[in-house]
């Protein structure tokens, strides 16, 4: 429990610890930074990492000079390209080992048949979709590599939805995170990006949920 309490700590309170990176570490933050946008976007395991609220504290910190706002901006689109990337190719190596079955409800070869016909259709908006949906934008590379989406198709949309995801973030906080109303209700605005970013997910999921009861109902 203590450990949760620090990590709800951490991401209600990131401009506080985030300043005590840059004060204690130095330039040595935006290798951290990097590592965790990095992470976030190509370890499945790691999809509970801050990652729209630390963009937008990042730039309004980088507002106060602390850092170079457009350097920073450049290391994390690296940073998202390259854990996208990652994960991909993770999903791709990983998948056709995993879906071989065919008595399998979850992780059979029909399944993986669709998920590739899904990818081949709607793949691309999906990769930029999903960059501003928590959780869901560290496993959409991930089931783009077990779909086998073709990768130059996937690297153009991975590479356009990190740079217009960071900067969309990087340079919000930039430009207004610093605005008085922002910055004296900095936790209640990060709480706020992370209900909107998470809300289309809760509503997409109630949305099936709901269609499904209803489906079952008709039988």
């Amino acid at each position: 429990m203590e450990i949760i309490a620090t990590f709800i700590d951490i991401i209600l309170h990131l401009d506080k610890h985030l300043i005590w990176l840059v004060e204690n570490y130095g330039s040595w933050v935006y290798l951290i930074l990097f590592l965790i946008i990095f992470c976030e976007t190509g370890l499945v395991v790691t999809p509970f990492l801050p990652g729209d609220s630390l963009l937008f504290v990042a730039g309004a910190i980088a507002a106060t000079g602390a850092m170079e706002v457009t350097g920073l901006a450049a290391l994390l689109m690296l940073a998202a390209f390259c854990g996208d990337n990652t994960n991909y190719w993770i999903g791709r190596y990983f998948g056709p080992r995993i879906f071989t079955r065919t008595d399998s409800r979850l992780l059979n070869r029909a399944h993986l048949e669709k998920t590739e016909a899904f990818y081949a259709r709607h793949g691309g908006k999906t990769i930029i979709f999903a960059r501003f949906l928590p959780i869901i934008r560290t496993f959409a590379p991930f089931v783009a590599g077990i779909g086998q989406m073709i990768y130059p198709r996937f690297m153009a949309y991975s590479a356009f939805g990190s740079i217009f995801w960071i900067s969309f973030f990087v340079f919000g906080g930039f430009f207004f995170g610093n605005v008085p109303i922002v910055k004296n209700n900095l936790t209640f605005f990060i709480f706020g990006i992370i209900i909107i970013s998470v809300l289309p997910g809760v509503i997409q999921f109630m949305r099936g949920w709901l269609e499904n009861r209803a489906a079952a109902r008709s039988r």
